[in-house]
């Protein structure tokens, strides 16, 4: 853990879960540009959310890295408490913390393992951050969860991933609306195809050339694109979009 710059309770503070590379570190990046203290939460990267926390706080921003395995509840309770303690308040959970494996079986060939991993870091993962951000967000608050746009795809291979993230999108309306009186948003981002290590990693080029094609504006996402539009919905443009999932995919589907 990493001994931020200074203590404010006046500072919106965000926490990113999985935020040591990819596209949670470009979130917590963007978030620290835009004023917040932002919370880099990690599972096992320890030197990647150093360079991350490096980097804002090099920039003059406040950041924090905080180690939390986020299928773990009592982890995410540590992670809340870590973020209340360094800067006396949360008012951002940004849920981006996920695995998907390079090859994705059909569904008949899904071992009971990879199914529990995935339902384990995805869904429950997802829930624990939802159901502690829930008690502890300021007034004003927004929870951001990520799905993806697979679930609109729905290609082969891909049934228990996407089975994962429908889950999510589902508990973002529903924990929207059971927030009604505490002024807090909850939506979901689907990126599509993401020039990100997770996405990259055992495809040929052939195969990224050719997702790359699919959107109409013929080119992957770029982390960055996927922060702006965190950023949009945390920020303070983005107060009346509530219980939504936005595919930011370029147009595929």
């Amino acid at each position: 853990m990493n001994t931020p710059v200074t203590s404010s309770t006046t500072l919106r503070v965000a926490i990113v879960t999985g935020a040591s590379r990819g596209i949670g570190a470009a979130i917590a990046q963007r978030l620290a540009a835009d004023g917040h203290a932002v919370v880099v939460n990690y599972a096992g990267r320890a030197d990647e959310a150093a360079r991350v926390v490096e980097a804002i706080q090099g920039s003059g921003g406040q950041a924090l890295a905080v180690q939390a395995d986020v299928a773990d509840p009592a982890a995410v309770r540590a992670l809340f408490d870590a973020a209340a303690q360094a800067f006396g308040r949360i008012d951002v959970l940004v849920n981006n913390a996920g695995v998907m494996p390079p090859q994705m079986p059909m569904l008949v060939d899904t071992e009971d393992a990879e199914f529990d991993k995935l339902f384990a870091i995805n869904v429950k993962g997802s829930f624990n951050a939802m159901r502690e951000a829930a008690k502890r967000l300021a007034p004003g608050g927004r929870i951001v969860n990520f799905s993806s746009s697979l679930v609109g795809t729905a290609l082969p291979g891909y049934s228990v991933y996407a089975a994962t993230k429908a889950a999510i999108e589902t508990m973002t309306l529903v924990l929207a609306r059971e927030l009604r009186g505490k002024q807090i948003t909850v939506n979901a981002v689907a990126p599509g195809p993401t020039a990100t290590a997770l996405f990259l990693d055992g495809k040929s080029p052939e195969l990224i050339e050719r997702l790359a094609k699919v959107p109409p504006l013929e080119r992957l996402g770029e982390p960055a694109d996927i922060a702006n539009t965190v950023a949009f919905l945390v920020g303070p443009d983005g107060g009346w979009i509530n219980g939504q999932t936005l595919r930011a995919n370029g147009g595929m589907v």
